[in-house]
C-alpha cells in the first residue's frame, strides 16, 4: 500500500509539470526508431483559412497518445527549413516516433505539435527557385500568419491551453531563424523558444533581444543548438555570445554533425523534454556535447574547446607519451584513449586571457593547437576565455588605431631594440602632437605583451570611440635589460639600466619619430608587476618628466629592504615635489589573491606615513591579464585631462 501511495504522488507531481529535466547529453541509440507495444500519437493533415495570405493553407498536427478533447494541452509550433513544407519534419525527422518513445518513457509532457508551412504565400510549395526573393520574404510574412491565423485556428480546433507559458516555438534552419525571430519578438505569446541550426534569416542579437531584462523575466527556456561542422554555426554562436554577455539564461548545445536531420532530430529529442515543466537555469550550461573552439586556437583547430560555463576541454594526440598534463597554474592529468588521444575537462577557468602549457612526460611545451605568446620567460600557449565583462576589449565596429613595430638603436645599451607603438585613429592625417603613455610589461614577457595578451589597442579604440579617453600614443617597451645581475627588473642594477634606457634611448627615439608632445604634462608611465617596479623607480626618481604614473599589481618587496629602503628614503625627502609633479599616481591590485597584494599593502602604508598622494583600485582576478586589461581601461581614462 505504501508503494502505491508513493506512485500516485509521483504521478500527481509529474502532472503538475514540476519534474525538471534530468541531465541527459543526447538521444540514446534507437530514440528515433519505432518501438513495438507502446501507445502512439496521431498525425492529421488540415487546412485553415489565412486572411494574411488570402487562401486556405495546409498544416500537419500531431496529437499525443491518449489524446482527449476533455483535457487541455500545451502546444509546440515546429517549423521546417527553406526547402521544406508542412511535411518536412514528418519525412525527414519522424517527430511522431521520437515523441511517442519519449511519452512511453515518461520523459515529456503531453502536448500538441503543429507543423505548418512557414512560406506564407499563395504558392507555398517548395518547388522552383526556393531562394527567389518572394519566397524568402514569405518566411518573414509567416509571423503575421502564425499569430493572426494559425494560432487562433489551432486553439479553436483543439483543446489547447492559450497562455504563453503553454505555447512553444522551435524550428530547423530557416525555421530556426523564424522561431528565434518570432518567439523572442513576441514574448507575450511564447515562453519556450528553440532554434536548431538557425539560418542567416536570424535577426542580429540586438534586434532579437532589445530588452534582456524583459527576456529574463518572460522566457522559460531559450534553446540554441547546432552541429559543430555546420557552416551556419556562426549564426548560433553570435546569438549565444550576446546572451552570455547579457546574462540571459539559455542552453547553447553543440554536437558533432552538419546541417542535417541527424542533428535536428537530436535537437527535438532534447528540447521537447524541457517543455512545459519546471526548469533549472543553473543547470543549462551542462546540456552540451561539445564546446566552442577557443578564439585563440590556430586556424581549423577544434580543441581546446570552451564549454558554456567556461570549463575547457583539451585534446592532444601523443601516442608515444606515458603521461600528459595541462598546466593552467593547476595541473590536470589527461586521460589517454586507444587512438593515442589525451583528453581532460578542466574546472571553470578565469575569464579572459590565460597562459597554459602541455606537460608531456614532464617536459613543458606549447600546445600546437593554440596560438603562442611570449610569457613565463618562453613561448607559451594562451587561451582566451569568454568574459561577460570583457566588452571593453572586444573588437567592434569603431575607428581603429594601428600598432607599429619599430626597431631602434639604443645609445643607452649600444644595441638594437624593439618597441610596439599604438597610434590612435586619425593619427596619420593629424597635425596634432599627441600625449604619450609609456607602458611596461611584466616579468617573463616583453614588448609584445600589451598588444598581444593585453589587447591595449582594442581597449583604446573603444575608449576613444566612446569619448572616455583622450587620443594618445602608447609606447610598449621591452623592459628586459640583460646582463644586470639577476632577474630583470628585480634588482637596482636592472632598474637603473631601464631608467637609463627610458630616458636616453626610448623617449628620445619616440619624440624624434612620432607626433607626440614633449612636455611632462603630456607624458605618462605605467607598468604591471615587474613593469610596476620599473615605473616606481624611474617614474618617482624622474617625477618632473611625467604627469602620471600607474602601478598595476606591484609594490616594493617587503623582504628586500636593501632595494626598497633607499626608494622610501628618496620619496620621504622629495614628497612635496612628487605630489606636485605627479597629478595621477594610480595604484591597483587584483584583489587579495594577487601575489603582490601584501607587498603593495605594506608599500601603501609607507606612502600614507610619508604623505604621498595616490589613488588605489582593486579588481578581482589575481595576478593575471584580465586584471591588467581592466587596469589599463580604468587608468587611461584619467590621463591628460
Amino acid at each position: 500500500m505504501k508503494k502505491k501511495i508513493l506512485s500516485i504522488a509521483a504521478i500527481v507531481f509529474m502532472a503538475a509539470g514540476l519534474w525538471a529535466q534530468t541531465i541527459e547529453k543526447e538521444g540514446p541509440k534507437g530514440f528515433d526508431q519505432v518501438k513495438a507495444g507502446i501507445p502512439n500519437g496521431k498525425i492529421e493533415s488540415l487546412e485553415y483559412s489565412s486572411k494574411t495570405v488570402g487562401t486556405m493553407r495546409r498544416v500537419t498536427v500531431y496529437t499525443p497518445p491518449g489524446f482527449s478533447r476533455h483535457k487541455k494541452y500545451p502546444v509546440l509550433y515546429l517549423l521546417h527549413g527553406i526547402g521544406g513544407d508542412e511535411k518536412e519534419w514528418l519525412n525527414g525527422g519522424t517527430p511522431q516516433i521520437i515523441l511517442d518513445n519519449l511519452y512511453s518513457e515518461g520523459k515529456i509532457q503531453p502536448m500538441i505539435v503543429v507543423m505548418p508551412n512557414g512560406r506564407a504565400m499563395k504558392d507555398d510549395s517548395a518547388s522552383g527557385n526556393i531562394m527567389a526573393p518572394d519566397k524568402v520574404q514569405a518566411f518573414t510574412v509567416f509571423e503575421k500568419d502564425l499569430l493572426n491565423d494559425l494560432i487562433p485556428f489551432i486553439e479553436k480546433k483543439y483543446p489547447a491551453l492559450k497562455d504563453k507559458d503553454h505555447r512553444a516555438i522551435a524550428g530547423l534552419s530557416m525555421g530556426g531563424g523564424q522561431s528565434l525571430n518570432f518567439g523572442l519578438g513576441n514574448l507575450d505569446k511564447f515562453s519556450w523558444v528553440g532554434g536548431f541550426s538557425s539560418a542567416p534569416n536570424t535577426k542580429r542579437p540586438e534586434e532579437l533581444i532589445p530588452n534582456p531584462e524583459d527576456a529574463k523575466k518572460k522566457l522559460k527556456l531559450l534553446w540554441i543548438s547546432c552541429g559543430d561542422d555546420d557552416w551556419l554555426i556562426p549564426n548560433s554562436k553570435r546569438t549565444h555570445d550576446f546572451l552570455f554577455k547579457k546574462n540571459v539564461p539559455h542552453i547553447y548545445y553543440i554536437e558533432p554533425g552538419v546541417h542535417d536531420f541527424k542533428v535536428w532530430k537530436n535537437g527535438l529529442y532534447m528540447f521537447s523534454q524541457f517543455l512545459f515543466k519546471a526548469v533549472d537555469p543553473a543547470s543549462f550550461t551542462k546540456y552540451t556535447i561539445l564546446g566552442t573552439p577557443a578564439e585563440t586556437n590556430i586556424r581549423n583547430a577544434k580543441y581546446p574547446q570552451v564549454l558554456p560555463d567556461n570549463r575547457v576541454v583539451f585534446k592532444v594526440k601523443a601516442p608515444e607519451a606515458a603521461k600528459v598534463q595541462i598546466d593552467l597554474g593547476r595541473k590536470y592529468d589527461m586521460i589517454k584513449d586507444a587512438s593515442g588521444n589525451w583528453t581532460i575537462t578542466t574546472d571553470v577557468i578565469n575569464s579572459g586571457f590565460n597562459y597554459y602549457s602541455l606537460l608531456i612526460d614532464g617536459v613543458a611545451a606549447a600546445d600546437p593547437a593554440s596560438e603562442t605568446f611570449y610569457g613565463m620567460g618562453r613561448m607559451a600557449s594562451g587561451i582566451e576565455i569568454p568574459d561577460k565583462d570583457g566588452d571593453f576589449y572586444a573588437l567592434k565596429g569603431v575607428p581603429h588605431g594601428g600598432i607599429i613595430i619599430k626597431k631602434y638603436f639604443s645609445k643607452a645599451t649600444g644595441s638594437w631594440r624593439e618597441m610596439y607603438v599604438y597610434t590612435p585613429p586619425g593619427y596619420e592625417n593629424s597635425t596634432d602632437k599627441f600625449p604619450v603613455l609609456y607602458l611596461l610589461h611584466g616579468g617573463g614577457e616583453d614588448q609584445r605583451a600589451w598588444a598581444n595578451q593585453g589587447r591595449a589597442n582594442l581597449i583604446m579604440d573603444n575608449l576613444i570611440a566612446e569619448n572616455k579617453a583622450k587620443p594618445m600614443v602608447i609606447v610598449m617597451l621591452d623592459g628586459n635589460m640583460g646582463n644586470t645581475g639577476g632577474i630583470a627588473g628585480f634588482n637596482e642594477n636592472a632598474l637603473k639600466a631601464f631608467e637609463n634606457e627610458l630616458k636616453t634611448g626610448a623617449i628620445p627615439f619616440v619624440e624624434n619619430n612620432f607626433k607626440v608632445a614633449t612636455d611632462a604634462k603630456n607624458r605618462a608611465l605605467a607598468g604591471l608587476s615587474m613593469g610596476g617596479l620599473q615605473t616606481l623607480f624611474a617614474g618617482i626618481k624622474n617625477s618632473g618628466m611625467f604627469s602620471s604614473i600607474g602601478v598595476f599589481s606591484s609594490g616594493w618587496w617587503a623582504d628586500n629592504t636593501v632595494l626598497s629602503d633607499p626608494q622610501y628614503e628618496f620619496m620621504k625627502n622629495n614628497t612635496a615635489a612628487i605630489n606636485s609633479n605627479i597629478k595621477e599616481f594610480w595604484i591597483s591590485m587584483g584583489g587579495k589573491e594577487d601575489i603582490a597584494f601584501e607587498n603593495c599593502k605594506i608599500m601603501r602604508n609607507r606612502f600614507d606615513q610619508m604623505g604621498i598622494k595616490y589613488k588605489y583600485s582593486e579588481y578581482p582576478g589575481g595576478h593575471t591579464w584580465p586584471v591588467w586589461r581592466h587596469d589599463l581601461m580604468m587608468y587611461t581614462q584619467l590621463l591628460f585631462r
